[in-house]
């Protein structure tokens, strides 16, 4: 009974918060396939906030689940989103080859810490194949930023856009997920309780 009642907080949260995350990066890629393709200074500021975000995303998450020392997983990967804001920023004076190559270190190991996070969560919360999913493809899009890094062709903010499309793509299918399973729940809740209903005496 307590975990059914754990399972259902874990899945009203985070259905609302996949849908919120899913939502933010589909606003991201909008604005780097429109403004950022045409404003390098544009450019650089989506590609310092998309960490950023990330970071504020996991700190909101852990504390909405007990707090940053219950949810280590979250605590670390915030804390490498806001490293890699800082070193976006470094990078940025560098040059896209040298940015790319941030990202992908942060893709491989943001990705495999949301796969930890999925697997933490595996037993308590619905919808978290697809986050497992996401990490895993998460990690090859990191190895792969890593190989065009030291391509002598200069990447754009474009190129980093189809990872966080397929991002918001994994939020928003998980929050679908969730709200589906959840109204499941209550129409089988409302079936069983209008079969052990006693019938009303006849008058």
């Amino acid at each position: 009974m307590v975990m059914d009642h754990e399972s259902h907080d874990a899945d009203h949260w985070l259905k609302s918060y996949y849908a919120l995350r899913g939502a933010v990066s589909l606003v991201w890629v909008a604005a780097a396939l429109t403004v950022g393709t045409s404003s390098p200074l544009v450019a650089g500021a989506l590609l310092m906030i998309y960490p950023a975000w990330d970071a504020v995303a996991n700190v909101v998450d852990a504390r909405q689940n007990g707090g940053l020392r219950r949810n280590p997983t979250q605590a670390f990967n915030a804390a490498v989103s806001i490293l890699t804001t800082v070193a976006v920023a470094v990078a940025l004076v560098a040059s896209m080859n040298a940015v790319l190559g941030v990202f992908g270190v942060w893709a491989a190991m943001s990705g495999l810490l949301q796969l930890a996070t999925a697997m933490r969560r595996w037993k308590h919360a619905g919808g978290q194949w697809l986050m497992v999913i996401s990490g895993v493809q998460s990690a090859a899009a990191g190895a792969m930023f890593l190989g065009k890094a030291g391509a002598p062709e200069a990447p754009s903010v474009a190129d980093i856009a189809p990872y966080a499309a397929f991002g918001a793509f994994y939020f928003l299918v998980s929050s679908v997920w969730l709200i589906v399973a959840a109204a499941r729940r209550r129409r089988q809740l409302t079936t069983q309780l209008g079969i052990d209903e006693p019938n009303s005496p006849m008058v």
